[in-house]
């Protein structure tokens, strides 16, 4: 029987490539719903292509457009944020695949839980943000999260048959595009090439929280609500060529790994078929092509983004909301030239320091304190 999916973000980089394991598989899987921000011309040719049972395009200005690109097709055509959140509940939607961008991933994945859908994840700001709320509430409905970060994705598979005690999860980190930079040399940094990251080919505000290593620390607090490993047993480490995709410790010292080409479709095609894996059209990965595997400790100094996000996660409550709602105010301030590089830790420390806090919140806190983090970024940065 074939999975109905709903794809959060069909435009974008992890969207494309889900579509293209739908392709690789028509027998297991048909598209119901496919949902973009505002690029309603790739939208519609997708929605098309596939045969999807509506759309949902979130810029309620471009809903017009996508309506007439789409009129002579029988695809129900939704507009807003509300509208992506209520699509996934569908009774046409077995498995919901949340590549959105930011905060706006939140309410749809926890929309999906209250429905008792699949959600394979690729939004980590709903866990960054909401963990404590999104992970009781799967457990409630018993709805399974499935990890799509590659990073999250190897410890997943390496824990799969696994019952011994977990000491260490151990995050791999590519660096970055800046990764050869010095600190000094950070705060000339053009956004061309904070975009320009050596192995991943992903969207400009991961790349850009990729450089930053905001995009680690956050990984960090989403495997800690993933795994329920504290975080001083989580660490990270530079893996340059981004071939090990992250390491479990366990209690008698053995690590295991889990190794591959820098290739999303990977673990997207593992979170949608588990337990089962179905083969791809890939070309068999070599170990002789990849004589040297180097690894090397996180200069703190240099990204001190990371101890941001351990601070956050320590704290809890709306720490990390704040710190994210910063964050993606200031990295689209960088990549619209806006701001320097330096600015957007800049902006994230500003908000920190002077945002509230709630320790128990609700999702009407987490969506106060994100309003009141983007005010304070957008006084930092004096837009």
């Amino acid at each position: 029987m074939k999975q109905k999916l709903a794809i959060l973000g069909s435009t974008g980089s992890i969207g494309v490539q889900t579509l293209d394991i739908v392709r690789e598989h028509p027998d297991r899987f048909e598209v119901s719903v496919l949902t973009a921000r505002r690029n309603w011309e790739i939208l519609a040719r997708q929605a098309i292509a596939c045969d999807a049972a509506s759309v949902v395009i979130a810029d309620t200005d471009c809903y017009p457009r996508l309506k007439e690109a789409l009129a002579a097709h029988p695809i129900k055509v939704y507009a807003g944020a509300e509208a992506i959140a209520q699509v996934v509940q569908g009774d046409d939607v077995d498995v919901v695949v949340n590549a959105l961008v930011g905060y706006a991933g939140l309410s749809p994945t926890v929309a999906a839980l209250e429905a008792g859908k699949k959600v394979a994840l690729a939004n980590k700001e709903s866990l960054v943000v909401g963990g404590r709320n999104v992970m009781r509430l799967a457990a409630e409905k018993h709805a399974p999260i499935l990890p799509i970060d590659s990073e999250h994705s190897a410890i997943f598979q390496c824990l799969v048959g696994e019952v011994a005690p977990v000491r260490r999860l151990i995050l791999t980190c590519s660096g970055g595009a800046l990764r050869d930079l010095t600190r000094e040399e950070l705060a000339a940094v053009t956004v061309e090439q904070a975009l320009r990251h050596p192995q991943w080919e992903m969207g400009a505000k991961i790349t850009i929280d990729s450089a930053t290593l905001v995009n680690k620390g956050f990984e960090v607090i989403e495997a800690h609500w993933l795994f329920g490993v504290p975080a001083d047993r989580i660490e990270v480490v530079i893996h340059p060529q981004s071939i090990v995709h992250s390491l479990v410790e366990f209690g008698d010292g053995a690590l295991k790994a889990q190794l591959g080409a820098p290739d999303m479709r990977t673990p997207i095609s593992y979170a949608l078929t588990f337990p089962d894996r179905a083969p791809r059209p890939q070309e068999t990965f070599r170990l002789t092509d990849h004589p040297v595997l180097a690894f090397a400790e996180v200069d703190r100094t240099k990204y001190p983004a990371l101890d941001l996000a351990y601070d956050c996660l320590a704290r809890g409550g709306t720490a990390a909301c704040t710190m994210n709602a910063a964050n993606e105010v200031a990295v689209e301030a960088f990549l619209t030239r806006k701001c320097g590089y330096p600015d957007i830790v800049g902006s994230i420390e500003f908000a920190l320091r002077r945002a509230g806090f709630v320790a128990e919140p609700t999702l009407d806190d987490y969506a106060a304190a994100d309003g009141e983090a983007r005010a304070l970024a957008r006084q930092y940065l004096a837009l």
